[in-house]
């Protein structure tokens, strides 16, 4: 898959939780659902894409969802 396809569905998603008023809830939901429904593979790619990338477009709790532990493997 492309990964600016990848990023686009990230982003979607963290917009799903931008109503979420606790930050770190907003992030366990992209995180469960980036668990839940994306392939590690997809992850690794995203994951690879934003540390080559550290400026990029990918949103805040994507960043967060996916730096944090056991996420990306």
């Amino acid at each position: 898959m492309s990964t600016e396809s990848l990023i686009k569905m990230a982003n979607q998603i963290a917009h799903y939780f931008d109503s979420e008023p606790d930050r770190a809830l907003a992030v366990q939901g992209v995180k469960q659902h980036l668990q839940s429904f994306w392939a590690p593979a997809m992850r690794r790619q995203l994951v690879e894409w934003m540390q080559a990338h550290p400026d990029g477009e990918v949103d805040g709790l994507v960043r967060e969802a996916l730096t944090g532990s056991g996420v990306v493997g």
